[in-house]
């Protein structure tokens, strides 16, 4: 039987990211589940919830930068932080602006996710990270199309963090085979 070595830093990649798909696992419910509690209006609050969502996310790109190099994860960076910038901003004048911007930053972050899942399906586990990375693109269009509804609501996309949660824990358990690699 001939066995194949898995690339150098295989492993070590893999238990990183593992580590990190289970903190935003994590960060993705609690943010959804108080986000949920406050949401009646958009308070101070709330915007500073929808500000920190994409700061988390530029973190976690960081982090994702120190496990394994790749110039979409700065992409990713750049994005986030001007997502969150511009949430901040968008926060003054009402649903409608949060919800574009919320959209705008879903679509191209879930193009970064896609892309960065397709390259890294060799580790494995990366099946959830493509399939989120994917329907983050639909949902950042349907946030930006509900902005120009009558009456826009900020639920649907609070809600967008909870199907990312999941997608995070199953890529988590999915890289245990992997971070256990020789």
């Amino acid at each position: 039987m001939t066995t194949i070595a898995a690339p150098a830093g295989f492993s070590t990649t893999a238990a990183a990211l593992r580590r990190l798909y289970f903190a935003r696992f994590a960060f993705a419910l609690a943010w959804a589940a108080v986000t949920f509690a406050v949401a009646d209006d958009l308070s101070p609050l709330v915007v500073a919830l929808f500000v920190l969502y994409p700061l988390v996310d530029a973190a976690a790109a960081v982090v994702g930068l120190r496990a394994s190099r790749g110039a979409l994860l700065r992409v990713n960076l750049a994005v986030s932080l001007l997502a969150a910038a511009g949430l901040g901003v968008a926060g003054t004048s009402g649903i409608p602006a949060v919800l574009r911007v919320w959209g705008a930053w879903a679509v191209v972050a879930g193009l970064v996710q896609l892309i960065v899942g397709v390259r890294r399906r060799a580790l494995g586990g990366q099946w959830p990270m493509i399939i989120s990375g994917g329907l983050s693109v639909l949902a950042g269009a349907s946030f930006a199309a509900a902005a120009s509804a009558e009456d826009p609501a900020l639920g649907s996309a609070i809600a967008y963090a909870i199907p990312g949660a999941i997608f995070f824990l199953v890529a988590a358990i999915r890289l245990g085979r992997a971070a256990k690699r020789p």
